[in-house]
């Protein structure tokens, strides 16, 4: 491996000498953030990317492995709704002095756990929205607001995000979210990377194949 080094996980910096990348697992404090190994961030704290998100709600961040996150990226949860089937939005019952107590949560625009994949891309300044989950292998551009699911291996983009394109044809697709690879051995990973960095397509689709045969 080089520099003789296994890839390790659990380090926070796995550029030596440079603090504004980190690997976001051995960060995390926060016990409904639970990221996968390999995911890094382009800035020294992640947790602080990680808005409204308040533990007396309940609901979950859930990265994959191998994910890279760049800068100014915000997972927003859903500590940021207000109640929207009454007359006024205004949250009272959050600040000192209102004779108001919380509402049900069933009041409350809860949207679920946000759920991102395995080896996805989130571009700069991307904004993902409570409940979203994105699929395994997604690319997210720069400045995108992700509001709705994104499907595995698609490039979306815009505000609100739309597909722009997918990645591969549907069985390359179909391969690679059977083959699985993020979640197999640091060794075998290691050797594949000529295979995962191949612009070979159609190779790649053999190798697979043969692999997953």
């Amino acid at each position: 491996m080089k520099n003789g080094k296994k890839p390790d996980p659990n380090v926070i910096h796995p550029i030596p000498g440079y603090g504004n990348e980190i690997y976001v697992k051995p960060t995390i404090t926060d016990p409904n953030v639970t990221v996968g190994d390999f995911t890094y961030i382009a800035d020294a704290d992640f947790e602080s990317h990680v808005t409204h998100h308040y533990p007396w709600i309940g609901d979950r961040l859930i990265i994959g492995r191998f994910c890279q996150i760049a800068t100014g990226v915000e997972f927003m949860m859903n500590g940021a709704n207000h109640q929207m089937n009454a007359v006024s939005t205004f949250p009272f019952y959050t600040l000192e002095g209102w004779d108001m107590e919380p509402p049900e949560m069933k009041d409350l625009p809860i949207k679920g756990d946000t759920v991102i994949g395995n080896d996805v891309w989130i571009g700069q300044n991307a904004l993902i929205l409570p409940g979203v989950h994105v699929g395994d292998g997604a690319i997210i551009g720069a400045n995108s607001v992700v509001s709705k699911d994104v499907s595995p291996y698609t490039v979306v983009a815009g505000n609100p995000a739309r597909v722009i394109r997918n990645r591969f044809d549907d069985e390359l697709t179909g391969l690679l979210l059977r083959f699985r690879w993020w979640d197999k051995e640091i060794e075998e990973i290691n050797r594949l990377i000529p295979l995962l960095t191949s612009s070979n397509l159609e190779e790649v689709k053999r190798e697979i194949r043969a692999q997953l045969s």
